[in-house]
């Protein structure tokens, strides 16, 4: 027991010096769903890696963990449903806008959904995948804008599968 809990302590204090180096973000973001679902998603990157590809050239790797809050209905048939996902996400510069580089994300996750029905939708299952294709304007070092587009399914793991679709304005601050 103790070399083993001596081991995670030492590969802990390992890796904590590279997080607090490493550039970390915080987002915040609006949603609009396409059945009327509005929602507020919080966001943190603890890390991101630059990768230099062959097919690819230079993109950027991060993982994002998210919380979010979905409103839908009037104060009679009002419902919230809250989320949290885990998604690896893929960057891509494609262009440049005035001077601030624009990027294409794309990227796959994990997401629990407090609720099987949400927005009037039984959705399958509390378990769905995160999918999401967006693009970045980057404003400066520390800051960027994103619209997105995200769509949440459990993948036809359950024969309810109707998916919920998103559109985001996002505002992200790296520190």
């Amino acid at each position: 027991m103790f070399k083993h809990t001596f081991k995670l302590t030492f590969l802990a204090l390992l890796l904590v010096p590279s997080l607090v180096q490493a550039k970390q973000t915080v987002s915040v973001d609006y949603m609009h769903g396409f059945d009327d679902i509005d929602g507020i998603r919080f966001a943190y990157r603890p890390i991101e890696h630059n990768l230099s590809t062959g097919w690819f050239g230079n993109i950027k790797l991060y993982w994002e963990l998210s919380a979010y809050h979905w409103e839908y209905g009037e104060d009679n048939s009002h419902s919230t449903s809250y989320a949290l996902s885990i998604t690896p996400i893929f960057m891509k510069q494609i262009s440049t806008v005035y001077d601030y580089p624009l990027y294409v994300e794309a990227g796959i996750g994990a997401s629990f959904i407090n609720d099987e029905k949400v927005a009037g939708k039984d959705i399958g299952s509390n378990y769905q995948f995160e999918d999401r294709l967006g693009l970045v304007l980057e404003l400066d070092e520390s800051q960027h804008v994103a619209l997105r587009y995200m769509h949440f399914s459990n993948g036809g793991f359950n024969s309810d599968n109707p998916g919920l679709d998103f559109m985001n304005l996002s505002y992200a601050y790296s520190f």
